[in-house]
């Protein structure tokens, strides 16, 4: 019988800011660091998580302004900013070698470090996210941004915003499933209300946004290790031409599709999850 996985809350100074990591699996393990989208937070990872901490050590990161991370400067919510946060972390936690995991944001994250930081990235998964945005889903999570509710009466309206404004993501989900992820995402205030459990500046649009330390076709073609992209079959951010682009550009790249999903997998879909554990799982991941 398999043991339990064990979990446990890491709080570590870097960069300048207090950083939340979740770690589950066995210490000293081979590392996977697992990085979300723009306005997630480290439990989305909860799912797929508990089983690559079986074989490994795994960490869920609070990006800087969300989750239990402390917040910044406005004007450091840049992907400039999350890279130079994410090797930070790494040597904070003594890790010499991880493999990255990234959802959207994550993904872009990913893609920039990996080619800033060759020598410490064994393998990288993108997920739903490449070098350009399809113009429809840009459009769409620019709306859900600067729409979205201040505050909930209750958990269940959380959900409903859920299951409603980000569809492409819950299409398969239950609604036991949709409740488990809003309820990470608020917390309960003062005024009695539930509100987003992030600084409200991640969800402002800049007017003049920081461009990323390199432009993202070059950061791409610059990933060294072995790169698994996986896509949403139904994604309006990742198209499946942008995809098979990513494949011919990257120096050791595959891709795989995951059917009946938006923007963007859980990992938690048989699809997804299987090519990711074959993946992590090949000789040579370091």
């Amino acid at each position: 019988m398999t043991a339990p996985v064990h979990e446990r809350d890491i709080y570590v100074t870097a960069n300048g800011l207090r950083h939340h990591v979740i770690a589950r699996g066995r210490p000293g393990g081979r590392a996977i660091m697992l990085i979300h989208g723009l306005t997630q937070q480290a439990h989305v990872f909860d799912g797929i998580a508990g089983i690559l901490a079986e074989s490994f050590h795994v960490y869920a990161l609070d990006v800087r302004g969300r989750g239990e991370s402390a917040w910044g400067a406005p004007e450091d919510y840049n992907l400039a900013t999350y890279v130079a946060d994410l090797e930070a972390i790494r040597e904070a936690l003594g890790l010499e070698r991880v493999m990255l995991i990234g959802t959207s944001m994550g993904g872009m994250i990913t893609m920039q470090y990996a080619a800033l930081h060759p020598e410490r990235v064994a393998r990288a998964v993108l997920n739903d996210i490449g070098p350009e945005v399809d113009p429809s889903g840009g459009t769409r999570i620019r709306e859900m941004l600067t729409s979205a509710p201040t505050g909930f009466k209750d958990l269940k309206a959380v959900a409903k915003y859920y299951r409603t404004e980000n569809a492409p993501m819950m299409r398969l989900k239950s609604d036991e499933e949709v409740a488990e992820y809003a309820r990470w995402h608020v917390r309960h205030s003062d005024s009695g209300l539930y509100v987003w459990k992030m600084d409200r500046a991640v969800r402002q649009v800049p007017a003049e946004p920081v461009p990323p330390p390199l432009e993202p076709w070059e950061a791409l073609k610059k990933m060294a290790c072995p790169v698994l992209v996986v896509r949403g079959a139904e994604s309006d951010v990742l198209s499946r031409d942008v995809c098979e682009r990513m494949v011919e550009a990257l120096a050791d790249g595959r891709a795989i599709e995951v059917p009946d999903v938006g923007h963007a997998p859980s990992f938690t879909e048989p699809v997804a999850r299987e090519a990711l554990l074959e993946f992590i799982g090949e000789p040579g991941q370091g």
